[in-house]
């Protein structure tokens, strides 16, 4: 089954920089050659639900490894049976329906 989620990873007891454990969690959606768009507070990513998930528990053992003694994600998880959409899907549709009339 195809899942898209919307992910925020926080290592605490850190500091208060932690874009070295975002790349992190990026380096690991990268090596799981998973789909995923990184925003301002957090990384949306999709693939098959396996495969997301063991990425997301891999994001806590990398910044576990790195030193983070405690780490909190809060996600949302979508999927849908009717048909197939992707991320790059659904931007679409809502920008077709901000352009301006012809």
């Amino acid at each position: 089954m195809n899942v898209m989620i919307d992910l925020c990873v926080i290592p605490l007891g850190v500091g208060v920089s932690v874009s070295p454990h975002v790349a992190a969690c990026q380096r690991v959606f990268q090596d799981a050659g998973l789909s995923h768009q990184m925003h301002a507070y957090g990384t949306n990513v999709e693939g098959e639900w396996e495969a997301v998930f063991a990425a997301v528990r891999r994001c806590h053992e990398v910044l576990h490894d790195m030193g983070a003694p405690r780490v909190s994600t809060s996600m949302r998880v979508g999927t849908r049976t009717d048909r197939d959409q992707t991320m790059a899907d659904k931007i679409s549709s809502v920008e077709q329906k901000l352009a301006p009339a012809q």
